[in-house]
């Protein structure tokens, strides 16, 4: 069985395996040595999340442990509470406890398992105004970068308290001249470009973690490694 890296997380890892995604982009990288498995849940935050993440993942006995976990929340969590994605909003302290407690269950679940937080992108406030979910009377962004940046900080703060891998993509995206909207599709999802930068970050932290395709086997013998003049003998194992 080949080896699975699972993507967990709200619309941005839903929408990961879309055209020109960071999860497809993911997929393609790893195409003969490991499966990545999309959980993806559009809208969710993580009182949602771990609401559900004991039907989200297979328990161990139905399979080996997962080379390594991404887990993608908190943009839904920073929803603020007087606009009108109230419904997602998660308090800051809550949404600390929630992160600790997905890690506590992967990690107890899988004790070998790499788990890397991400944090929420930033928010282009205009284009949260220009692209509403819902019609928004009140002329005012349901989410604000400062309240983004706040959630993320404390994304980063629960990646050190248990000691595993962050990309603090709030941060990495802002430092890009033009970020809004060569990162943004709508002030929140991303685009092509910011799928990019997402895969090339999570690539990035796989690596540091010892996952790369140096180091994983590919799934049997290469085209390459094929004898010519007896071909099935590469195939006795």
């Amino acid at each position: 069985m080949r080896p699975k890296i699972y993507l967990f997380g709200d619309s941005i890892t839903e929408h990961s395996f879309n055209d020109g995604g960071w999860g497809s982009s993911l997929a393609h990288h790893f195409s003969r040595t490991a499966d990545v498995v999309l959980r993806g849940y559009s809208g969710y935050n993580t009182r949602w999340a771990l609401k559900v993440i004991e039907k989200v993942f297979p328990p161990p006995e139905r399979g080996g442990a997962p080379l390594a976990v991404t887990v993608f929340f908190g943009a839904n969590d920073a929803s603020l509470p007087d606009r009108y994605s109230v419904f997602q909003h998660v308090p800051l302290d809550e949404y600390k406890q929630n992160l600790h407690a997905i890690v506590a269950f992967l990690k107890k679940q899988w004790p070998s398992t790499h788990v890397i937080l991400i944090t929420p992108p930033p928010i282009d406030e205009d284009g949260r105004l220009q692209h509403p979910f819902v019609e928004n009377p009140s002329g005012l962004p349901e989410r604000t970068n400062e309240a983004a940046g706040s959630y993320a900080k404390q994304c980063l703060n629960v990646a050190a308290e248990c000691g595993v891998s962050a990309i603090d993509l709030w941060t990495k995206m802002q430092q890009f001249p033009g970020w809004q909207k060569a990162y943004l599709s709508d002030g929140l999802h991303l685009t092509r470009n910011g799928n990019m930068v997402v895969f090339e970050q999570v690539i990035h932290k796989l690596r540091e973690e010892g996952i790369s395709l140096e180091t994983l086997p590919a799934d049997l013998p290469l085209i390459a490694e094929i004898d010519r003049n007896d071909p099935l003998k590469s195939f006795d194992f």
